[in-house]
């Protein structure tokens, strides 16, 4: 094999081969050949910075858990489409890349110690009304962040949240634009409406018809293609009742979980500042002094009122509240854990600036018993050993199943049961066939026309299966006899629609045309008179609603105007307008106000939507 390659690339076909590639690279460059491998790590670049694959991922994996979130622990996740998450994560990271790039170069900016206090003060990190760093932990690695990462994050959001405030605040609007905005808001109208109902009793549908209409639309009355599965399932609670938990490893694990329990302490600060305005020296020197009087007597807190160059502390005295290890910068964190309850440290230098550090209370961590953890710890020892397990098993099932010719042996060798399917089709339908992933793998050419076993498909993190065609139902033309019901229906409610909305046109013509007195006109039925419509009146359709404030206010009173409306469920309705109100007192103090702070706001984010538009047009952007 090996030789019959060597003496092949020295031919005429091996050199046809080449010449192609080379022309290939003087076509295109080498360095659009290989740009795949240049950003195989890359996902994007925003005016050269990047937007790498693992940003992407965990944009994707955080819009799917909100999506999952807001529609219920029903919804089937086999549903949500990976390429579209991906496209819309992919562009709210670059428009976020864009905005922060914005942001920098606009300078502005968000202290580290601002973004600490903005964390010690979420209440999601928060037990029993404290900071915990558990807490903190556990909820950042669910959203798949390190301790670095989400303050960074956290910055970042920061920036775009001050940038955003900086345009979107900048609108303004002028008192006569809030005026024509108030009266067209307060305006009201009188209109009457006639409507002409879809009446299927009146419509004839023949034989004929429904015959002919059957025979034009022949390929909408085909049976589903459909299939019927055999699968083998496996499911990860029947691991437990294997699962054996030892003593030893239980100690062992309480020792660690215990051992992880920190004490909190309550610390204070003075934080004085290096930066652009304020040196070292010049920081280290108010810091000293601060610290003198504090020596000599005076309040620590009310010092870091007067004194503190930390927005989310001072005002509270510098309190910080309770925190573990982990939370606070090295340098702080080492000089806290140095004090003794109502000491007060040396001058501490942080990468924020210089600190005073006060110790207020120490909490000693509340230790369970063995007892009281026992149960938690024996599941958690026994769901390591079941998901290694299951893991373990769904292996040997794949191997199984790519090998055997049917999920008979794959059963047999694992102990599993082959179950059937209902029929269903490339829609889905229920049981197995409710979860996208399955519907999927059924209808591929390898296990629909090749008569494969599939892979092994995850049904959620408790379940897996195989599963293979036991029989594929070819799509048929359905007899006449059995759509027909359904054709006399839809026709009946076309020509029922049809006539009506015929009917409709005829009577607005007319009563424009002023050839059909108003009462004449609605001789059949009765107008519906509305007095006094706002635009959000209830009772009214929608729809009809809408058109009766798009129409032109009547030249005089005398003379209404007319439009037609065609309904979704057949009818049309025919609306006069009457007349057209506009408040006639001035604006209260407190409604310019409401208004202004509307318009402002609409006006400051289409600005703003606007300046990120132009970030877009004006940047290279790459996707790779």
């Amino acid at each position: 094999m090996l030789q019959n390659i060597r003496d092949n690339s020295q031919g005429w076909i091996a050199k046809t081969i080449i010449g192609a590639i080379i022309l290939l690279m003087a076509l295109t460059g080498f360095d659009a050949i290989f740009r795949a491998t240049d950003h195989k790590q890359d996902a994007a670049k925003v005016n050269g910075d990047e937007v790498s694959l693992t940003e992407l991922n965990q944009a994707v994996e955080m819009q799917r858990r909100q999506l999952l979130q807001q529609l219920g622990k029903d919804f089937d996740a086999s549903q949500l489409d990976d390429n579209l998450l991906r496209d819309s994560a992919l562009k709210s990271l670059i428009e976020r890349k864009l905005v922060l790039q914005g942001a920098e170069n606009s300078g502005f900016a968000f202290s580290q110690a601002a973004i600490d206090q903005l964390i010690l003060r979420t209440p999601e990190f928060q037990s029993e009304g404290q900071f915990s760093t558990e807490r903190f932990d556990q909820v950042i690695r669910q959203m798949g962040y390190t301790r670095l990462q989400f303050r960074q994050m956290l910055e970042q959001e920061m920036l775009i949240g001050q940038l955003r405030a900086g345009i979107a605040g900048s609108g303004f609007v002028t008192e006569p634009e809030i005026s024509a905005f108030a009266r067209l808001e307060k305006q009201t109208r009188d209109f009457a409406t006639l409507t002409v109902p879809a009446d299927g009793a009146g419509v004839s549908v023949s034989e004929d018809d429904v015959k002919a209409y059957y025979d034009a639309h022949a390929a909408q009355f085909m049976s589903p293609e459909q299939v019927v599965l055999e699968y083998v399932e496996l499911k990860k609670e029947a691991f437990f009742a294997q699962a054996k938990v030892k003593d030893e490893d239980l100690q062992a694990l309480y020792q660690k979980e215990i051992g992880s329990l920190a004490e909190q302490r309550e610390a204070s600060h003075i934080l004085i500042e290096v930066n652009d305005k304020q040196t070292d020296a010049q920081a280290k020197a108010k810091i000293e002094e601060i610290k003198a009087r504090i020596d000599g007597g005076a309040d620590f807190a009310a010092q870091a009122k007067e004194f503190s160059e930390d927005p989310g502390s001072a005002a509270a005295g510098g309190n910080l509240g309770f925190a573990g290890p982990g939370v606070y910068d090295p340098a702080f964190e080492k000089a806290l854990y140095a004090l003794n309850q109502g000491q007060v440290s040396e001058p501490v230098r942080s990468e924020f600036g210089w600190h005073l550090i006060k110790l207020l209370d120490v909490q000693a961590p509340d230790v369970p018993s063995f007892a009281s953890l026992k149960d938690k710890l024996e599941h958690e020892l026994k769901s390591q050993e079941v998901e290694q397990r299951f893991v373990d098993v769904s292996k040997q099932l794949e191997d199984a199943s790519f090998e055997a010719s049917d999920l008979a042996q794959p059963a047999q060798e694992l102990g599993l049961k082959v179950q059937t399917s209902a029929p269903f089709g490339r829609e889905g339908g229920e049981g197995i066939a409710a979860n996208r992933q399955v519907v999927q793998a059924a209808f591929t050419p390898e296990v629909l026309e090749d008569g494969a076993n599939s892979g092994v498909i995850e049904l959620d993190p408790e379940t897996s299966l195989v599963i293979r065609v036991k029989e594929h139902r070819m799509p048929e033309q359905l007899a006449l006899e059995q759509v027909a019901p359904s054709i006399r229906e839809q026709l009946t409610k076309e020509r029922a629609t049809e006539a009506a909305k015929a009917k409709g046109e005829e009577t607005l013509a007319s009563l424009r045309d002023g050839k059909s007195p108003v009462q004449q006109a609605g001789a059949a039925n009765t107008w519906q008179p509305v007095e006094a419509a706002t635009r959000n009146q209830e009772g009214v359709d929608p729809a009809v609603l809408q058109a009766a404030f798009r129409m032109p206010k009547p030249s005089d009173a005398t003379t209404p105007s007319y439009t037609g409306v065609a309904l979704p469920n057949g009818s049309y309705v025919v609306v006069r307008l009457n007349g057209v109100s506009e408040p006639e007192q001035e604006l209260s103090a407190d409604e310019k106000t409401s208004y202004s702070r509307f318009l402002a706001s609409r006006s400051g984010q289409q600005d703003f939507a606007a300046y990120r538009k132009k970030l877009e047009t004006d940047a290279k952007i790459e996707r790779f």
